[in-house]
């Protein structure tokens, strides 16, 4: 078996080549040479000197000793802790049975096999580049503990284990990763693979944790930075685990010399480690900040596509930007195809494709560190084709497999969170309004609401609770007279789809090409035509969170956080309180003796499926549940205290559409199974957008109403109310459907309009001051002086808003837009719109 001196760190690169090495011509050549005319004697430079790297062989670090960290409390084969001593050994027996190693008992089937590298144990000074004093001594203690003492320091850790030896495996593992990388730095290999554990990518300077006791490819990294200086002073550490390296992220946060990528499921911060330290907009900090690139999935499942997707977008081009002097690889195969730990579906071919295309960087100089991967056979496999690779071999082919939809909008993301600190990505990230810009979200609001106004005097329920996030000003509205309908339908929804051409260079868009889908509109406008109350609730797509001392969530206060977001619930707990605040104050005090129906549309439906699960009782006043998911979380709806019946009311009184291309329904697929009737009574949509859902099933949704309440019977209690329409009715989606006649009514006076209407709407308006415009009265000619009501004095207060408030003063018409509307002026954006 070959072995390799590693302790020849200050010879000459260039002398350790040996028969490499070029020689040069004799004296009597060169004179000859020399003789020549000028031109040839410049052509010289110019030939070819040989393949110096393509003949070295490729180098391996195994010990079976390092297989001495075991769990002292496993008591059989069945029970042993996933990360086994037998994980390196079944790695290093496919080696073998594929020819690649010369050992004893097996054939060698290559021409120049693994060139053997010797593991060492660490020193203490090379431990302590990354980890405290008190983190190493703390793992050397180990080995002078009973086993009672470890069994029960394993217990209160943090998944991790020890025994006797587990301090002794723990040095070979940091040598065998410094060994590995001193031998490629030093050319004495062109690359190399380390068969080492135990792992180290957690571990974390003041502590070990996830498996991991010393941070074995940080350290390595900073040796050779140490020993090699200005040949090795940028390091590429390159992480592929299905677990984000929160030690080495950490170790390296302020290091501008030190590039760390990870690609990792993150599941919003729930997927170990767990927390926010592996989202994506954790960047780096000081000289630091641009050289920490998470990747972070939403979900697990993830395959080659979304892999090679990831390094075509992310990875190379910020690696090529970088140039580093040496590669290293956090090479856990915890996501391939098998692990049940990770759940995602790499192939071997696919990590091949990944390491294939990091030997292009730093001049070949690659090593690959084990890392995570517990399943024998997936790791095996998938170290043998990375190994493969490194000698020189092709990879394989796999099946062409386009990204998921989640893996392109994960890494749409980082590219423009990367944009600020690379020039190679691309969209650039917009410039939050530097140049004194207002949001298109809160333009967009305002004109929804004039339009709905104008088209269905629809105005603004005032949200008067200091608990509840300003972003929530001027997203309700209301129908007029909603709560003297029989029927009601509270629509909760994201904001409308901006279509577009994206113009990568500066973040710009061209109104021209820009087209607004937004069909929340024709519900509102089905529901109106037809005597339904309509309370209508937009919510924004960022939220700010609030200063609150009883909030626990205190590290997002004052952000702008995204209502979607995977990585804390803070912005989804304002919507609850919105939810909540809008039943109590505009719902729950009236009759609706017709029924009561919930429509939630894309990530807004999280509050209808709150208010439903939490609010007691609430699905005896209600008709049905509508709901519209692309691609967001689907919500099962279980019984609680609160709600013993509301989970099988759900199933049958639900109807929820899912796109076709959802997670839901391939993992049904792969399962053979229907989903679960929780997430209530599924329906598969073609469309894959949300307000083209919502248009698509308009009539189907109409249908589902009119099947759970008798509208038609039910219209001459509404006789009496109005019901504004626009003058072009012809477009209605229900035209010549079971609703394309809507109920008989009457026009009101003056008085008694704004009798009806302002009882919550005006009333709850600001009295008014100065010598605003003034407004018309409905069913009249004239104008009204400002500050009385038609049937002068204050409008009476419906209940629930006495109950919020008191009584407040002064009313405006309910024809005329709200205040907001026309003093535009005296209107402060919301940033967290």
């Amino acid at each position: 078996m070959a072995s390799v001196d590693v302790n020849m760190v200050d010879m000459d690169i260039p002398n350790q080549m040996g028969a490499l090495k070029v020689d040069s011509t004799s004296g009597e050549e060169m004179n000859d040479y020399e003789s020549t005319d000028e031109s040839s004697a410049d052509e010289s430079s110019l030939q070819p000197r040989g393949l110096t790297t393509r003949d070295l062989p490729t180098g391996l670090c195994y010990d079976e000793r390092m297989r001495y960290h075991a769990e002292v409390s496993a008591l059989s084969a069945e029970a042993v802790h996933p990360e086994d001593p037998r994980r390196i050994y079944y790695i290093y027996k496919e080696l073998c049975e594929a020819g690649l190693v010369a050992a004893k008992g097996f054939d060698v089937m290559v021409e120049q096999p693994l060139l053997r590298i010797d593991a060492r144990e660490a020193t203490e000074d090379e431990i302590r580049l990354v980890h405290t004093d008190e983190q190493y001594r703390f793992v050397q203690h180990t080995s002078r503990m009973t086993n009672e003492e470890l069994i029960d320091l394993a217990e209160h850790g943090d998944s991790i284990y020890f025994n006797k030896l587990s301090y002794f495996s723990g040095l070979l593992s940091a040598g065998g990763a410094i060994e590995t990388c001193k031998t490629v730095m030093e050319g004495r290999v062109k690359n190399a693979i380390a068969v080492i554990r135990p792992p180290g990518h957690h571990a974390e300077a003041e502590q070990p944790m996830g498996f991991c006791l010393f941070n074995n490819t940080c350290i390595a990294s900073k040796v050779c930075q140490k020993l090699y200086d200005v040949k090795c002073r940028k390091v590429l550490i390159l992480d592929w685990d299905v677990h984000h390296g929160n030690g080495c992220q950490k170790s390296f946060y302020n290091d501008p010399n030190i590039l760390y990528i990870s690609l990792h499921v993150h599941m919003g911060g729930k997927f170990y480690p767990s927390g926010p330290e592996g989202g994506m907009d954790r960047c780096g900090v000081g000289a630091g900040e641009g050289y920490n690139v998470n990747i972070p999935w939403e979900t697990k499942g993830m395959g080659d596509g979304d892999y090679m997707y990831a390094f075509q977008h992310v990875v190379m081009p910020i690696a090529t930007s970088f140039d580093p002097d040496l590669v290293i690889v956090s090479a856990g195969f915890d996501a391939a195809a098998g692990d049940e730990l990770g759940g995602c579906n790499v192939t071997p071919a696919c990590y091949a494709h990944m390491t294939h295309m990091l030997m292009s960087l730093a001049q070949g100089r690659v090593a690959v560190c084990l890392e995570g991967g517990y399943n024998f056979r997936a790791i095996s496999r998938s170290a043998l084709a990375v190994t493969r690779t490194l000698m020189g071999e092709p990879p394989d082919r796999f099946e062409a497999t386009s990204a998921t939809d989640s893996a392109v909008r994960v890494i749409e993301d980082v590219k423009k969170t990367q944009s600020r600190y690379w020039r190679c990505m691309y969209p650039r990230a917009p410039t939050s309004g530097i140049y004194g810009g207002e949001r298109l979200h809160d333009i967009i609001r305002a004109y929804q609401a004039q339009n709905l106004f104008n088209k269905y005097k629809l105005t603004e329920l005032l949200i008067l609770r200091d608990k509840i996030s300003k972003s929530f000003d001027k997203q309700v509205l209301g129908s007029i007279s909603y709560e003297r309908r029989k029927h009601l339908i509270v629509f909760f929804h994201d904001p409308p789809d901006l279509l577009t051409g994206n113009n990568p260079l500066a973040a710009q868009q061209k109104p021209h090409d820009t087209w607004m889908l937004d069909g929340s509109q024709a519900y509102i406008q089905s529901a109106v035509k037809h005597g339904i109350g309509v309370i209508d609730v937009n919510i924004p797509e960022f939220i700010t969170i609030t200063a609150d001392p009883s909030v626990d969530d205190k590290k997002h206060a004052h952000q702008e956080i995204a209502y979607n977001s995977h990585y804390t619930d803070a912005a989804r707990t304002e919507g609850e309180k919105l939810a909540s605040y809008i039943w109590e104050n505009y719902i729950e005090s009236y009759d609706f003796e017709g029924g009561i129906w919930l429509i939630g549309a894309g990530s807004a439906f999280h509050a209808v499926w709150k208010l439903v699960t939490e609010k007691e009782n609430i699905h005896t006043r209600l008709n049905g549940v509508i709901g519209f998911n692309c691609d967001h979380p689907a919500r099962q709806i279980n019984p609680n205290s609160n709600n013993a019946y509301a989970s099988s009311w759900f199933r049958e009184h639900s109807r929820i559409y899912v796109a076709k291309n959802h997670e839901i329904w391939r993992r049904a697929e792969q399962l053979g199974k229907t989903p679960s009737k929780r997430y209530g009574k599924l329906f598969k949509s073609p469309e894959t957008m949300l307000n083209s859902m919502m248009q698509k099933h308009l009539p189907e949704v109409f249908d589902f109403i009119r099947e759970t309440a008798n509208l038609q019977a039910d219209s001459d209690s509404d006789a009496d109310l109005p019901i504004p329409m626009p003058e072009d009715e012809g477009n209605s989606p229900l035209k010549g459907s079971a609703f394309s006649s809507p109920p008989q009514t009457r026009p009101l006076t003056a008085a008694a309009t704004a009798q009806s209407s302002a009882a919550l709407r005006g009333a709850l308006s600001p009295p008014a001051t100065g010598n605003a415009a003034q407004r018309p009265s409905p069913g009249t000619n004239t104008y009204p002086q400002q500050g009385t009501t038609p049937l002068g004095g204050r409008s009476p207060l419906p209940p629930p808003a006495q109950r919020a408030l008191g009584t407040i003063p002064q009313s405006h018409s309910p024809t005329s837009p709200p205040a907001y509307l026309t003093r535009p002026e005296q209107q402060q954006h919301d940033t967290g719109s």
